[in-house]
């Protein structure tokens, strides 16, 4: 009997001592074009990625003049979700604003 009990902690033991890796982190990434305008990008990272004024503006800026900025880091899934609703919106209001998602290497 007591051999069992002594077994049983033993495999808790290793089991508490196997790692558990985080999931990957992604790279939502807004791109330039020439009709999507400032305004509705500062909108966008403010109702989709959580920016204050000041972060839309800086990520606005980055889009603007590098032709693409990160609008935020996750896991895929939430990744794919905030893609498609900035996608989304952007269609409704009739703009082409592109919006795709990279694997951060950057850890």
């Amino acid at each position: 009997m007591a051999n069992d009990s002594h077994q049983d902690e033993s495999e808790v033991i290793l089991e508490d001592q196997n790692e558990v890796k985080e999931p990957g982190k992604y790279l939502v990434i807004l791109h330039n074009d020439d009709y999507t305008t400032m305004e509705f990008v500062i909108y966008v990272l403010q109702k989709f990625f959580h920016k204050t004024s000041e972060e839309a503006h800086e990520v606005m800026w980055s889009v603007h003049k590098k032709g693409r900025g990160v609008a935020g880091r996750y896991t895929l899934e939430i990744a794919e979700t905030k893609v498609s609703q900035v996608e989304d919106l952007a269609r409704q209001e009739e703009f082409p604003l592109r919006c795709t998602i990279e694997s951060d290497s950057s850890k």
